[in-house]
């Protein structure tokens, strides 16, 4: 859920079910592979559900769970936050 591909699926997800194409395109930068292994990872967290149907070609809905609302709803924060202090934090100097 800390991964960086993690948050980015919650906040994308936050919005509402999401096919996997969608998602993709919503979660900008990241690999087929790397975003279905994050999936896994959030379903295997229970927090988020997956729905397959029995059709040609696959269709696969995902949608979070009560629990990966309250998740995503957090990570957002935490997000936004770090948007907002970015330059802040750019211009700190390393600690040795």
């Amino acid at each position: 859920m800390t991964s960086t591909w993690g948050v980015l699926t919650l906040i994308a997800l936050k919005s509402g079910t999401l096919r996997f194409s969608e998602l993709r395109r919503k979660v900008n930068g990241v690999s087929e592979r790397m975003l279905t292994q994050t999936l896994q990872q959030l379903e295997g967290d229970r927090l988020l559900t997956r729905r397959s149907y029995p059709v040609v070609p696959p269709h696969v809905e995902y949608t979070l769970t009560d629990l990966g609302q309250e998740a995503a709803a957090h990570v957002e924060c935490l997000a936004n936050w770090v948007e907002d202090h970015m330059p802040q934090l750019a211009a700190m100097p390393e600690q040795a």
